[in-house]
């Protein structure tokens, strides 16, 4: 019997990918055969008529099924890129989306003092600690999350990737923490509603943490409580925070509740406003 190409392995794949409920890319055929042969897309590309090995074929085949369920690619595949570098991620983290680049975009438009003290709450995978450790010259970051799991993996990206000015705290949001000390924070909360589950592609709700997703009440409930905390901060500090989809007068509601002044909505890529500036005045 001999062993499948590369060609037939993708070709049967894409189609199978191609027809799942949830609109799986064929694209990601490539990208899984890639990781098991060690190969990149365009040596895949070029040697598409190579036999592939019975084993390496088992092994694709066994992620295959895992995505056809709707398991992220990206736990497949064990990373995702964020602001052109690669952050290691598995189950006990969301998965970076392009939209929360935005936020990055806006810290960095800050003037901050020489050596800023910046906070990240509720870090996840670490995409905003680590990244404004690295782009912001002798940035402090403080990154918290309640969960133990996804402190583990946002230190191992700071660890992989060279940002040694990142400093993990297990706690809810901010407690027990002195907002005095930041100059900036920036944060991606949980802002789904529970009970907007059910619309959810399997892909989000079966496979990433509830725990990031979901804010009880409306989606609503950990900003105003994240807010209410921000009125520790000093005078003229910014928050910089992602929200959801029709949350931006929510959001504007409890700000003023807050005390604090909204200076921009800025839209994703989508011209939905996504990611708002905010200052203690």
């Amino acid at each position: 019997m001999t062993s499948p190409s590369v060609r037939d392995l993708l070709a049967g794949a894409r189609a199978r990918l191609a027809a799942t409920s949830f609109g799986a890319p064929p694209r990601e055929a490539a990208l899984l055969l890639s990781q098991v042969l060690g190969w990149s897309e365009a040596q895949l590309l070029a040697r598409d008529r190579e036999e592939v090995p019975p084993a390496a074929a088992e092994r694709f085949l066994a992620l295959l099924e895992r995505r056809l369920t709707g398991e992220p690619v990206a736990y497949l595949l064990g990373e995702r890129e964020f602001f052109s570098r690669p952050f290691r991620v598995d189950p006990r983290v969301l998965i970076p989306r392009p939209e929360t680049e935005h936020v990055v975009e806006a810290a960095l438009e800050l003037a901050l003092p020489r050596k800023p003290w910046i906070l990240d709450v509720g870090t996840g995978s670490g995409i905003l600690a680590v990244t404004l450790a690295l782009e912001i010259p002798f940035a402090r970051v403080v990154a918290t999350d309640l969960s133990l799991g996804a402190l583990v993996v946002a230190m191992g990206n700071a660890r992989q990737l060279g940002a040694e000015e990142v400093f993990p705290v297990r706690t809810d949001l901010a407690a027990g923490l002195d907002l005095s000390r930041f100059d900036l924070v920036v944060s991606n909360p949980p802002y789904i509603d529970p009970g907007d589950a059910p619309t959810l592609s399997p892909e989000v709700c079966d496979f990433e943490p509830h725990l990031a997703l979901f804010a009880p009440g409306g989606g609503d409930s950990v900003l105003a409580r994240l807010f209410a905390l921000c009125a520790g901060l000093r005078s003229g500090v910014r928050l910089i925070v992602e929200i959801g989809y029709g949350q931006l007068a929510t959001a504007r509601r409890h700000a003023e509740a807050s005390d604090l002044v909204l200076e921009e909505a800025r839209p994703d890529y989508s011209g939905i406003p996504r990611v708002l500036v905010l200052r203690r005045p």
